[in-house]
C-alpha cells in the first residue's frame, strides 16, 4: 500500500511539473506573439508612410536601414531579440540559424498542408549558443504591400535599387500568401 502512494504521489508530482512546463511555454509564447505583433504592425506602419511619401523605391529604404533600428528598439522595450528571417533571403544579416531554418521549412510543410499562414507560428526551449532559451518564430505571409518589392514583376526603378543595395538579392517572385519569412523571438538571458 505505501509503494503504491509513493509511485501516486511522484505521478502526481510529475504531471503538476508537466502542467508547470506547459503553461510556462503558452505564457513564454503570448508574450512573443504580442512582441512580434508590435513589431509588425511598427514595420507596416513605416512602410506604408514611406510609399505613400515617394513610392515602393521609398519603402526599400525602410527595409534596408529603419527595420533593423525597429527591431533593436522592440527588442529592448520587450526584453526579447526581435528580428526576421527567411528561405529566400534579402539581407544576408538576416540569415537563419539552424534552430530557425528547420522551423521555416516545417512552416512551408504547415501551408502546403493546407494551414493558413497567417496562423503559423512555433514556440519550444531550444538550445542557442549552448544556452537553453525559449525561441518563437510567426510566418509572415506575403501581402499585397510586399509585391513592389518582393513579387514577381518589380517596377525598372525598384528593381535597379534593389539591385545596388541587395547584389545577391533572392527575395523576389512571392505571390500573395507565400511564406515570405517569419519573425524570430528568443528569450535574452
Amino acid at each position: 500500500m505505501r509503494l503504491m502512494i509513493v509511485c501516486t504521489a511522484a505521478a502526481m508530482l510529475a504531471a503538476a511539473a508537466s502542467a508547470s512546463a506547459q503553461d510556462d511555454v503558452a505564457q513564454r509564447t503570448e508574450a512573443a506573439r504580442a512582441a512580434a505583433a508590435d513589431f509588425g504592425k511598427t514595420l507596416i506602419g513605416q512602410l506604408q508612410q514611406a510609399i505613400a511619401a515617394g513610392g515602393a523605391v521609398n519603402a526599400i529604404g525602410v527595409c534596408h536601414a529603419i527595420a533593423p533600428d525597429i527591431a533593436a528598439q522592440k527588442s529592448a522595450e520587450w526584453k526579447m531579440s526581435i528580428r526576421r528571417t527567411s528561405l529566400k533571403l534579402r539581407q544576408r544579416a538576416n540569415a537563419p540559424d539552424a534552430w530557425e531554418r528547420r522551423q521555416l521549412l516545417r512552416f512551408e510543410e504547415r501551408k502546403a498542408a493546407g494551414e493558413n499562414p497567417a496562423a503559423i507560428e512555433t514556440g519550444e526551449y531550444a538550445e542557442k549558443d549552448g544556452k537553453r532559451v525559449f525561441r518563437y518564430m510567426k510566418a509572415i505571409p506575403t501581402g499585397q504591400l510586399c509585391l513592389a518589392c518582393h513579387g514577381p514583376s518589380i517596377a525598372p526603378e525598384v528593381a535597379a535599387r534593389l539591385k545596388a543595395l541587395y547584389p545577391q538579392d533572392a527575395a523576389t517572385g512571392f505571390k500573395v500568401g507565400d511564406l515570405r519569412g517569419a519573425f524570430t523571438i528568443t528569450e535574452t538571458p
